[in-house]
């Protein structure tokens, strides 16, 4: 599947238009906050790794290969911007939930604990590659069932790595602490990215 969406030309950041490989709406949303114009184009691919690699070259992997599917399939002449967040808790890699039960017992496994979110971008122009994983470690205070069972039935998180967003109500009261960048938690961090981009 490929989605190919207009985000206009005007930008506040010197940034110059570049191709969002990614169909995130907190990603589109913070590019925006950002003032970063783009287009988006959307290009399925295999998220699967390879067993050996440590986790924040697992999200760059992941990312690499969205933004590799959009050049090779569209050839735009816009730098390309994939990103994916994946989120580590104790050496386990835990993804995105497939149902109400898993996205409930993954928060009972981060309830009380911290917990790295990573985020892998790849930015590609012209043969070029710029890379790199961005780590936040977030912990949640102790949440009890009648919590997590709310969240989940309210918000439905089944899009979202880890089972929780930062920026919705589970966030805003069930968190102890951050320690890196917030917007990373949300998908991407944002202002190390348009660093990146101002170097194309």
């Amino acid at each position: 599947m490929s989605l190919s969406l207009s985000q206009g030309s005007q930008s506040g950041s010197s940034v110059k238009k570049i191709i969002l490989a990614s169909q995130s709406p907190r990603r589109k949303q913070l590019l925006e906050w950002a003032e970063v114009p783009f287009d988006i184009i959307i290009q399925a691919t295999d998220e699967s790794y390879p067993a050996h690699l440590p986790p924040d070259e697992i999200a760059i992997h992941i990312a690499r290969n969205k933004a590799l599917a959009v050049e090779q399939l569209h050839h735009p002449v816009l730098p390309i911007l994939a990103a994916d967040t994946i989120v580590v808790l104790k050496d386990e890699i835990i993804g995105k939930p497939a149902c109400r039960e898993d996205a409930i017992q993954i928060l009972e496994k981060l309830s009380g604990q911290k917990h790295a979110v990573i985020t892998g971008v790849v930015i590609l122009k012209e043969g070029k590659e710029i890379a790199f994983a961005d780590i936040t470690e977030v912990e949640f205070h102790n949440l009890s069932i009648e919590q997590i069972e709310f969240y989940v039935d309210k918000y439905k998180p089944y899009d979202k790595a880890g089972a929780y967003a930062i920026q919705e109500w589970i966030g805003v009261t069930g968190i102890k602490s951050i320690n890196g960048d917030f917007y990373n938690v949300m998908g991407l961090p944002v202002s190390r990215v348009v660093q990146a981009l101002l170097q194309c």
